[in-house]
């Protein structure tokens, strides 16, 4: 588990980092190539920071829990197959999406920012992560989904950086968990260890 935990915070400060320096970069130059393809991948590198947050709160998680949890990945996956298809697929073929293909991409959004209002409801009742991050998980990840598809202007770079943020936030509230355990963990398998010698 120590692996898994310590996977998904570095994965969740990259791909947090990489929405908020696109997302303030095109605040100045607009959408382009370079900023296209990094937060095209960025959803899928969230992924498993939302593994790791769920690992952290296993021994408070019920039902709704579980639910949320599963409804946020796959909504993950719909949305970050949406972002990978517009920014890496599309915008560098300058090819505009057909009604249908819109109505499956907000599809994936909304089920996305469904997921996502869920799975922060979870934390919230969980109490393990910090409750503003968690506040800002909430809000800002489900408008960042709803509004992928708006020209770019300071407002959608100021959600790229608030959504960036709350998951750098949330991955360092990952990994200082995993530290905490890992360190009361150590002591607890020395003096097991040491224990039949000793009584030997």
């Amino acid at each position: 588990m120590t692996f898994l935990l310590r996977f998904g915070a570095v994965f969740g400060v990259l791909s947090g980092v990489l929405i908020v320096v696109t997302g303030a970069a095109e605040a100045f130059l607009g959408e382009t190539l370079p900023t296209s393809l990094v937060i095209g991948l960025s959803p899928a590198l969230a992924l498993p920071l939302i593994t790791a947050l769920q690992l952290t709160q296993l021994h408070r998680a019920d039902r709704f829990t579980s639910i949320a949890f599963a409804v946020n990945v796959v909504g993950l996956g719909l949305f970050g197959g949406a972002a990978y298809a517009l920014n890496i697929v599309l915008f560098p073929l300058d090819v505009t999406p057909t009604p249908s293909t819109g109505v499956v991409l907000l599809a994936s959004a909304l089920v996305f920012a469904v997921g996502t209002a869920l799975f922060a409801a979870a934390m919230l009742r969980a109490k393990v992560h910090p409750r503003v991050a968690v506040w800002i998980y909430a809000v800002a990840l489900p408008v960042l989904a709803i509004a992928a598809r708006l020209p770019d202007s300071p407002v959608t770079s100021g959600v790229h950086v608030l959504a960036g943020g709350s998951l750098i936030w949330l991955a360092v509230s990952v990994y200082s968990l995993n530290a905490v355990t890992s360190s009361i963990a150590a002591p607890e398998a020395k003096t097991s260890s040491v224990a039949p010698s000793s009584s030997s």
